[in-house]
């Protein structure tokens, strides 16, 4: 019970407000401006297990890989962002000697510095497309974005496109989260004959914000990897989770909890994963194959033009 005066009418946070009914969404919670109460979980599926860990099959005379088995259950508040559980799980997973090698998440959980203190704490690779750049430049796809800039980091400059070089390098702290600010030279900037495709400062220079170098780097890497083939082919197993996800929806309900509480909420979550092992050992044991991956209508329609 929270007891707030009657002269302050704002709602409380939404993780103290009591409802019989819970929205629980698998995998993703409350985004920025979207009001949520009730609780959310993270699962972890089997398939996202390092390969050479696993036998190709667990019963003697069983064809065929392993069957695709959730591993960990993490339930919190609905308030509790996706990127605030990303490092949390990976302990759950490790007290239990159940790290992946590489682990496939969607882009609500991952960010610069999780890719890499991930890496560094638990020796895992995320798999992950991260948040594009949101400067003018880059949302209209015109002009010169960060990336059209080349950065010399051992000498503390930047390169812009017309081969001018920054005159102003300085470690700052922005929105609580360390960065680095390099500026131009106003009088080389001003009279510059691609200004308005820089910037949209009528008196002031160009500014460019970068993270810590290796968090950077990280962030440049993971932003063009969404464009290769390769990379496209390897994420499709992050279908498997969002079957998962599907499935636990459809078979148990989980979508709503049936009890008030976290802790109840969890077990109950737990329980879920438990039936949905059965279901796939069952399917397994038998010879089941998996369900084919169901296309969209506007898949089926871009696949038919190409044809």
């Amino acid at each position: 019970m929270v007891h707030r005066p009657r002269d302050q009418r704002t709602p409380p946070p939404g993780c103290y407000l009591s409802k019989r009914y819970h929205c629980t969404k698998l995998g993703a919670t409350a985004r920025s401006r979207t009001p949520r109460t009730g609780w959310s979980e993270s699962c972890d599926d089997a398939d996202e297990q390092d390969p050479a860990a696993d036998d190709q099959a667990l019963i003697p005379g069983a064809d065929g890989p392993p069957p695709r088995l959730i591993t960990g259950i993490a339930t919190t508040d609905a308030t509790v962002t996706d990127a605030e559980m990303t490092e949390p799980v990976h302990h759950m997973l490790a007290a239990r000697d159940l790290l992946p090698a590489e682990h496939f998440l969607d882009s609500g959980y991952a960010s610069a510095e999780l890719i890499v203190g991930i890496k560094k704490n638990f020796g895992v690779t995320l798999v992950t497309p991260v948040l594009m750049n949101s400067s003018p430049q880059a949302r209209a796809g015109a002009g010169f974005d960060r990336t059209a800039f080349t950065i010399d980091w051992d000498k503390r400059q930047a390169t812009c496109p017309r081969g001018d070089t920054s005159t102003w390098w300085s470690p700052a702290t922005l929105r609580g989260t360390k960065a680095i600010v390099i500026k131009f030279n106003k009088e080389t900037c001003r009279p510059c004959p691609v200004r308005d495709q820089c910037t949209s400062s009528k008196t002031g220079c160009r500014t460019l914000s970068l993270q810590p170098r290796e968090v950077q780097e990280v962030l440049d890497h993971a932003r063009l990897q969404p464009g290769d083939k390769q990379w496209q082919a390897k994420y499709g197993t992050r279908a498997g989770v969002e079957g998962t996800i599907h499935q636990a929806v459809a078979v148990t309900g989980m979508r709503r909890a049936r009890y008030l509480g976290l802790q109840k909420t969890h077990r109950e979550h737990v329980f879920s994963a438990v039936a949905l092992n059965l279901i796939r050992l069952d399917a397994w044991w038998n010879g089941h194959p998996l369900d084919r991956t169901r296309v969209s209508h506007l898949a089926c329609l871009d696949l038919s033009l190409a044809a």
